[in-house]
């Protein structure tokens, strides 16, 4: 497929140095989860949950065990393969699909391959693909870029007329402390100081036009949509689309209490029918949003010497929130500002990342903020697993290669890559996000496996195995600790409801490296599935057997 520049792509030429280098790897947490919210949110690098003899009790049996190979040492290497594939069988034996495959990476061998071709929900493992197609058709140079634009004269210092943020994808931008300004927003006190400006009559607008439709799919969880995993995806975002509400009593008796947001200045839709009083609260405080998109409300009651009652919240309209820290920080810094912070009109949207006119009146560009290089926002992607980072770059693919900044178009571009570069069959694949978070994605692990297999062909292959979490790593992927795995073992974790995935490499004993896809749908509990893709992950780094004959490369998914 002949790749075209588009928008403002950029593509590197970095050397592919190879798995030798790159392994010691590790595997990484994956999706946080419909079921145990705080608890799936750990999935990408605090300890798992686990209920007494699992995942302690399987480290500590396999760490002493020895390397499968040597168990035989009579028996050849397709022999001991055999065993290898009966070993992991019997792991899976249990309730729940399983679907497993590993491949070497030396000779294409399929050494393990329990129902390879079944398509299933790979919960955050889909963040694998996103990265895939990322690297290959953004570049490893790839940054977004965030616009300060003024829209009218300025005279003597005055914008006589509206300053507008324009956003791209960016999910990086954000600050706790408006008083303090850092990142982007440091950037554009200076860039207006420069100018002269320090009064503004018009408004503090948010523009998120460059991507449009659904900020939410509708199989995502409606219980999760509070929550800081499931936050709306919006070309303007600010914090990761997420803030957090401070509640705390009034100065007196009968007094609503005082609500206070991080980052501070927040103008947020709120409903403070809350109360402060004296005696035992009846009912006590509450803050309830039961649609994502409604108000925030705060009911019931707060004692006068009570303690401050706290609540992240996803945003309901990035543009505006953005606009409204931006207003508070120009305040801030002096610089005074006439109208209100809103997100842009329908109307007056921009819709292209070189800002141009709106209507009568020429948007000028002042400043641009670049985010920081596409390997540092995979890495957060992959070990924080984080599903607003999956989803914006998911709209950019979109947007950059069809024209689509949509989830329907990120959809369509990311399908094309794995289709048209990859060489995934279609049934294979079924994209409808691009973080794993909806029930309704499907892949089946010979389209993961053959899309690592791509990457480590790219010259991107050490970016990419290098922003997957490693096994052993108490701050990347908490598992398989004293284990030939830790260390070694590089992967995407996935976790949604009744769904765990475990994707990645390793090495084996005598050095082989090993492409791996283990994904479980339809399980009583994603943490004894877990507790199983270690078993198997160390079984894989404990294989001994010859080094194979090498192959110029794996079959393509689906094709053998």
């Amino acid at each position: 497929m002949t790749r075209t520049p588009s928008g403002y792509l950029a593509l590197s030429g970095l050397l592919l140095f190879g798995l030798l280098a790159l392994l010691p790897a590790g595997t990484g947490p994956t999706s946080t989860d419909p079921v145990a919210h705080s608890a799936i949110l750990a999935d990408g690098g605090a300890a798992l949950p686990s209920a007494p003899g699992e995942l302690s009790a399987t480290a500590e049996e396999l760490a002493s065990a020895r390397p499968l190979g040597n168990r035989w040492p009579e028996l050849r290497g397709d022999a001991r393969a055999g065993l290898l594939q009966t070993e992991i069988q019997r792991m899976v034996g249990g309730s729940g699909e399983w679907a497993v495959l590993a491949v070497s990476l030396e000779s294409g061998e399929r050494l393990v391959d329990l129902n390879a071709s079944n398509s299933m929900a790979p919960a955050s493992n889909q963040k694998l693909l996103t990265s895939a197609a990322a690297l290959e058709w953004l570049g490893p140079d790839f940054r977004f870029p965030t616009y300060l634009l003024v829209r009218g004269p300025v005279r003597d210092g005055v914008l006589d007329g509206d300053l507008i943020l324009f956003g791209t994808g960016d999910p990086t931008l954000g600050l706790r402390n408006p008083g303090a300004p850092t990142g982007a927003y440091a950037h554009f006190i200076e860039a207006l100081r420069a100018e002269g400006i320090h009064e503004i009559r018009g408004d503090i607008i948010g523009d998120g036009s460059f991507f449009s439709g659904d900020p939410r799919r509708p199989s995502w969880n409606p219980d999760d949509l509070n929550d800081w995993f499931a936050a709306p995806v919006s070309a303007l975002s600010f914090n990761e689309n997420v803030v957090t509400l401070r509640v705390r009593p009034g100065e007196r008796a009968g007094a609503p209490p005082r609500i206070l947001t991080q980052p501070a200045g927040a103008d947020l839709p709120i409903i403070n029918d809350g109360m402060t009083v004296a005696s035992r609260p009846s009912p006590t405080l509450l803050l309830v949003r039961d649609d994502p998109d409604e108000p925030i409300e705060i009911r019931g009651q707060i004692h006068t010497g009570g303690g401050d009652v706290w609540r992240s919240l996803t945003v309901s309209d990035p543009p505006a929130f953005a606009a409204s820290i931006l207003r508070g920080t120009l305040e801030g810094q002096g610089i005074q500002v006439g109208g209100i912070a809103r997100s842009v009109l329908e109307h007056e949207g921009l819709g292209s990342a070189a800002p141009a006119r709106n209507g009568s009146s020429p948007a000028r560009t002042l400043a641009v903020h670049r985010s920081p290089p596409l390997p540092d926002l995979l890495d957060t992607l992959n070990k924080r697993s984080h599903n607003l980072y999956g989803e914006l770059l998911l709209f950019t693919l979109g947007r950059l290669e069809g024209g689509d900044g949509t989830f329907e178009g990120g959809a369509r571009a990311l399908t094309r890559y794995l289709t048209e570069v990859v060489g995934v069959a279609e049934e294979e694949v079924h994209v409808v996000d691009g973080s794993g978070l909806s029930r309704e994605n499907r892949s089946t692990p010979e389209a993961l496996v053959a899309t690592m297999e791509r990457m480590e062909r790219t010259p991107h292959g050490e970016l990419f195995w290098a922003s997957l979490p490693e096994a052993g790593n108490a701050r990347e992927l908490n598992r398989m600790h004293r284990s030939a795995a830790a260390g070694n073992l590089r992967a995407k974790t996935g976790t949604i409801h009744r769904t765990s995935a475990l994707s990645g490499v390793v090495r084996t004993v005598t050095g082989e490296p090993v492409l791996f896809s283990i994904i479980v749908n339809n399980v009583p509990s994603p943490w004894s599935a877990k507790r199983i893709e270690d078993r198997i992950g160390i079984a894989l780094s404990d294989f001994d057997r010859p080094l194979p004959a090498p192959a110029p490369a794996l079959t393509p998914a689906g094709v053998r």
